[in-house]
Parts: structure tokens; sequence; C-alpha cells
């Protein structure tokens, strides 16, 4: 009897375990927390990075189509050209961002070679350097404001996972007011020019 009686204990509690729904919703709520979280942070670095990603694209095209305004350009105009390149990319800090804009000139094979170049925060390419151009911009005899941006970013919850991604854009522009454009012969810091 008493074994009866332990069994039957033992059922009725087994019974009223499994029937009980208590703890679900927080059972539950910790199972899938992690994952709501992990996705609305990433979703928050994804959208940031995508939105410097912007910012560089655009930051490229406006010193670029800014330096082809010009048919001699003095190394005052290049520097404060260079340094528009902060305002573009406000409000992210642009003290590590590299912004460099050259001058490419063709020869008659439409080879390239640097003319000039200019750069804010980095070196700027070497004078005669060769430079190859993509296929569709090797025309024989022209010359081509080349302008590269180069943004360090580092994401401010996710940098432990991926560390600092550096985001980088180029682009080309012809000269509007002329075929070539005179090269600034020195600037000031932190513009550096060869």
């Amino acid at each position: 009897m008493i074994r009866a009686g332990v069994a039957l204990r033992l059922i009725a509690g087994v019974r009223r375990f499994t029937g009980a729904r208590d703890g679900v919703s927080a059972v539950e709520f910790a199972i899938v927390l992690p994952l709501m979280l992990l996705l609305y942070i990433g979703g928050v670095e994804l959208g940031d990075g995508l939105a410097i990603q912007f910012k560089v694209a655009e930051t490229a095209r406006t010193v670029t189509d800014l330096t082809t305004q010009y048919v001699n350009i003095d190394s005052r105009t290049m520097s404060d050209i260079l340094s528009a390149a902060a305002q573009v990319v406000a409000p992210y800090p642009s003290s590590s961002m590299v912004v460099t804009v050259s001058e490419i000139t063709t020869n008659g094979a439409g080879q390239g070679t640097v003319t000039w170049s200019c750069s804010l925060n980095g070196t700027p390419r070497p004078q005669n350097q060769s430079f190859t151009l993509p296929t569709a911009l090797q025309a024989a005899n022209i010359s081509l404001i080349f302008g590269e941006v180069t943004y360090p970013y580092t994401p401010q919850l996710g940098s432990i996972v991926t560390g600092t991604i550096n985001i980088s854009q180029s682009t080309y522009f012809y000269p509007r007011l002329s075929t070539q454009i005179t090269a600034p012969t020195s600037a000031t810091t932190p513009v550096s020019c060869s």
C-alpha cells in the first residue's frame, strides 16, 4: 500500500508538471532574446556601415568634381577642396580619412601616367608613375581627374568580430574648362602634393 501511494503521488506530480504553463513565456523569451539582440545590433551596424559607404562615394565624387572646375589650381585651393571632404562625410569623423586627387594623362597609346597628385592625410601618388586606366577610359592623349577616398570604419559594437573595415571609393572625371589642369606647386599641412 505504501508503495502504491508513492506511485500515485508520483504520477499526480508528473501530471501537474506536464500541465503547468507558468514559466513557458519566460523560457521562450530567454531563448529568443539573444537572437533578437543580435539581429537588432547587426541591423544598426549594417545601416551605419551603409551610410558611411554612401558618404565615402559622395566625398570621392565631390572632391573630384570640384577639382575639374579649374584651369589652374593653386595649393591653397587644392587644400580647401580636400578639406571640404570633412563637410561631406559629416556627421562621421574624418580625421583618419584619406582623400587623394590626381591628374592622369595618357599618351598616344592610351597608357596613363600621373601628372600630379595631392592627398589629405595620406601620401600622394608619385609624379610620372605609370597608371592603368579602365579599358573604357584608355583613349589617346587625354587627361582625367582621379579621386579616391579611403575611410577606416570601426563598428561601434561589432569591432570585436570585424575589426576596422577600410571603405574605399574612386571616380574619374574629365576636366571641364580645359583639357588639362595646371598642377598645384605645393600645399600646406596636412595636404601634400607631388
